[in-house]
């Protein structure tokens, strides 16, 4: 299972920071990318499994070298939550400079959307590149 707990730990870091890059690139040229948002959901799926797994370890009386590992290891499950909520006042900040948006012409609702979606991505990433950080000082922590 140590073994298994290892790999993880190694797809979260690489998940998570094609996950930043995709999401970066995506943010910075301003284009909303359908692809970053299943780049992201299986970076987070592997986070959660990565936890689990994890918890399952220390159940079974195995336990890290340094006792700061559990607090890097459980982070990016915790940051991931965050940036989820996070995501959800992205859309609140554009909306809040437009009174209607019903009443918008149809290229001024795309265009609406189009801000949400890459503030949402720009929100995600940051929290993608908290997780790889956070990833890297559990893996240093851990033997």
């Amino acid at each position: 299972m140590s073994d298994v707990h290892v790999v993880l730990g190694i797809a979260v870091l690489a998940a998570n920071g094609l996950a930043s890059a995709w999401g970066g690139v995506a943010w910075a040229r301003k284009v909303p990318s359908t692809s970053f948002w299943y780049v992201l959901r299986v970076a987070q799926a592997l986070v959660v499994a990565e936890a689990i797994v994890g918890t399952v370890l220390l159940a079974q009386g195995k336990h890290a070298g340094d006792p700061l590992h559990y607090v890097y290891g459980l982070a990016p499950l915790v940051i991931s939550l965050v940036s989820e909520g996070a995501r959800l006042t992205a859309a609140g900040a554009e909306l809040a400079h437009v009174p209607d948006p019903h009443a918008l012409e149809r290229r001024e609702q795309v265009l609406l959307a189009r801000r949400i979606v890459v503030r949402e991505i720009g929100v995600m990433t940051i929290g993608t590149i908290l997780v790889v950080t956070l990833g890297l000082r559990a893996l240093s922590t851990g033997a």
